[in-house]
């Protein structure tokens, strides 16, 4: 890379299933993209295991492995995929400037946004150290090493519901932690919990730190009503308390809700800044699934070309 300012037609900004889509069709529609992988190259379905409800995959397909056959799909087409992570970003003029790794400058004629979310994480050191031993934010991808085994989860919405009972099909029991005296979650999902005999609802309960030294051992819960602490003993401890959408970069630039998720205009994926558009789950915290995230990708890349195709012709 050189300090010279480069300019392209269409740059992506995260990969995944939104991103990737994005550039496959930009790049068969001639706009030569140029997609920065970003942090995690291939985004949350990288650290998923068997996915098994992405049309055209009969038998199922392992995440890391459906990403890579993204990435040579978009590279097949002529996408230039770069490992590289977005670092400031000016939509104050046209075309746009982004700053790469703090050092490379692009000017694009459009932006499409595809960084996705994060896990929201509880914040605790022991939950950071023993992350990967025995802590994990994906019930789905994680569980299988805890089969037959004690574990706890934390949440209250549908997510962690879902998780629960997946948990709950594979695990000996499984406590879930609940920090208030009521759910989030739809009646359905509830029901669904409540009925499972697996599972044993832990209310008001806060957990103060997860104990074990090389690998999780148990947890500490404080309940907020009683004022009373308890130990559990769990080798796994799985976290579902929502995604936190990688935005922070456009605050102030684009508009976004309370959560940080980008606002696009209905029926699009146009944001309130001309020639950006968004896609996949910086914009989507309703669904928030890989073939949702795909038609988005999609959906952007046909929009910055009908975009490009209106401005060439004013």
């Amino acid at each position: 890379m050189t300090s010279e300012r480069e300019k392209v037609k269409v740059l992506i900004i995260g990969s995944g299933p939104a991103g990737y889509t994005a550039a496959i069709y930009a790049s068969r529609a001639g706009l030569n993209p140029v997609l920065y992988t970003g942090p995690q190259p291939g985004g949350q379905l990288t650290i998923t295991t068997e996915v098994e409800n992405y049309p055209g995959y009969p038998n199922g397909i392992q995440g890391p492995e459906m990403m890579e056959d993204f990435r040579k799909q978009a590279e097949r087409f002529g996408t230039q995929v770069r490992y590289g992570l977005v670092t400031a970003v000016d939509f104050s003029s046209h075309p746009h400037l982004v700053t790469v790794d703090d050092q490379h400058t692009i000017e694009a004629e459009t932006v499409i946004i595809s960084t996705g979310a994060s896990a929201k994480w509880l914040g605790l050191e022991s939950e950071t150290r023993l992350n990967g031993r025995g802590v994990s934010a994906c019930a789905v991808c994680d569980g299988f090493f805890f089969r037959g085994q004690d574990v706890a989860i934390v949440g209250a919405g549908d997510t962690a519901c879902e998780e629960a009972s997946y948990l709950a099909n594979i695990c000996n029991k499984v406590y879930m932690i609940v920090r208030r005296d009521e759910m989030r979650a739809s009646q359905i999902m509830q029901k669904r919990v409540m009925s499972n005999p697996k599972i044993e609802i832990l209310w008001n309960s806060e957990t103060e730190e997860i104990l074990g030294d090389e690998e999780v051992t148990g947890a500490r819960l404080y309940n907020n009503v009683t004022h009373e602490t308890k130990e559990i003993k769990v080798s796994g401890f799985f976290v579902a308390i929502g995604h936190q959408p990688n935005t922070d970069i456009f605050k102030g630039i684009i508009d976004m809700d309370e959560n940080g998720y980008i606002k696009t205009v209905p029926g699009s994926t146009r944001t309130n800044v001309e020639g950006v558009f968004v896609c996949g789950d910086a914009q989507d915290h309703v669904y928030r699934q890989a073939v949702t995230a795909a038609g988005t990708g999609c959906m952007a890349a046909l929009d910055a070309e009908r975009y490009m195709a209106a401005k060439e012709m004013a």
